[in-house]
């Protein structure tokens, strides 16, 4: 009977994470306008340091967002993605 009730438990946890939307601003600095200006970054010296191998060319030359903020990365790379930054893209 305790296996039946901590599978029950289990399983509506997962759901409701499963259910529950993801905010799309995850990692982005409060107030920033991404609208008007996106940050350009060159990773080209962290090619062949990244742990994902040739994914992270996936996107080269574009945009890379949707892929840079997937459920892959730790919190971690949004503090080191800083030190590849080039400037702004205006549009």
């Amino acid at each position: 009977m305790e296996m039946i009730v901590m599978t029950l438990v289990v399983l509506i946890v997962l759901g409701a994470l499963y259910l529950i939307p993801r905010s799309k601003n995850k990692g982005k600095a409060k107030g920033t306008n991404t609208s008007a200006t996106s940050k350009v970054y060159d990773v080209t010296p962290y090619v062949e340091e990244h742990p994902g191998g040739d994914a992270i060319l996936n996107n080269a030359g574009g945009d890379s967002t949707e892929g840079f903020y997937g459920p892959q990365h730790a919190t971690r790379v949004f503090d080191m993605v800083d030190e590849f930054y080039v400037g702004d893209l205006k549009s």
